[in-house]
């Protein structure tokens, strides 16, 4: 067990600038935890960023990074992470979305214990839930109509709130910018797991987080599709490609009631298969077990 006041936190928010008021909240429900983190960064995702420190009182160190372009949700983080790396005096990395908040004001003390107490323990993943305690179900880490409260390892996380260990980014690299939006998570996972680290879902730990569809973004199908293609190309063995693709390729036309988002989907799919995608790096056939024990074989 790692020394509890030797692990340093850090926590990262990217925003586009089109949620100042969520912004503002979020970064005030940081200020109320009742351990303050070492970092805060803040990046605007092709956007200006006001002076917080004008507006609230933070802790720690504030960092400001504005992007001369949108880079995507995992560009932007890893801009952020790039930054903490320089400074060198962060373990763990606690990214939260924009329009999150967290309620509870001892969630980066929990944590911090959580990563102290598992030296192994790669990511942390938060439930997410709306300001009436609801948690979609597709964001329960597991297979089907599980329990969100249900806790334990997962072979994934959630975006929207989550703790990473630097140390783990370190040997496993960061986030896969090129994706920019959609499936960024399970790549960072699946590399997480190959390497041995552990994922726990932790839903004592709450982002609220207001209900939505990722559907509402207008490149949605289409990168949705494409990023599937990349990712399994990237990270699974070869027979096993086909298998996953197959799935979900079932799975989109009995979900998808619209006619473009279906057109949307298969062009991002030809997209995904046309286009290079990045290094190669297939899991090892242990790590296939491995996730399929823990309930979620990589082909669902």
């Amino acid at each position: 067990m790692q020394d509890l006041d030797a692990l340093r936190i850090a926590v990262a928010v990217v925003t586009m600038g089109n949620r100042p008021a969520e912004v503002d909240a979020l970064l005030e429900s940081v200020a109320k935890q009742d351990l303050a983190p070492t970092r805060i960064v803040i990046v605007g995702n092709g956007c200006p960023l006001p002076d917080f420190a004008e507006r609230l009182t933070l802790p720690g160190e504030v960092t400001l990074l504005e992007l001369d372009e949108n880079l995507g949700c995992p560009g932007g983080r890893n801009q952020a992470l790039a930054r903490l790396r320089e400074f060198g005096d962060v373990d763990v990395v606690v990214e939260l979305d924009d329009d999150g908040l967290l309620v509870d004001a001892d969630v980066l003390r929990r944590v911090r214990d959580l990563f102290a107490a598992d030296p192994k323990l790669g990511i942390v993943g938060f439930r997410i839930a709306d300001e009436h305690g609801e948690t979609q179900q597709r964001h329960v880490p597991r297979v089907g109509a599980s329990d969100p409260m249900r806790g334990g390892y997962v072979t994934g996380f959630l975006g929207g709130g989550h703790g990473l260990r630097t140390a783990m980014l370190d040997e496993i690299g960061d986030w896969p910018a090129e994706f920019f939006f959609a499936h960024e998570e399970t790549d960072l996972a699946w590399r997480a797991a190959d390497a041995g680290w552990r994922i726990l879902y932790a839903p004592e730990l709450l982002l609220q987080h207001p209900k939505t569809s990722p559907a509402r973004h207008a490149i949605y199908y289409r990168v949705n599709a494409r990023n599937r293609v990349w990712l399994v190309r990237r990270r699974l063995p070869l027979p096993l490609i086909p298998v996953h693709l197959a799935i979900w390729m079932l799975l989109t036309l009995v979900r998808t009631r619209s006619s473009a988002g279906l057109r949307a989907w298969f062009g991002g799919f030809v997209e995904g298969l046309r286009e290079p995608a990045g290094e190669r790096r297939p899991m090892r056939w242990r790590t296939v077990w491995r996730l399929a024990r823990l309930g979620r074989p990589p082909v669902i």
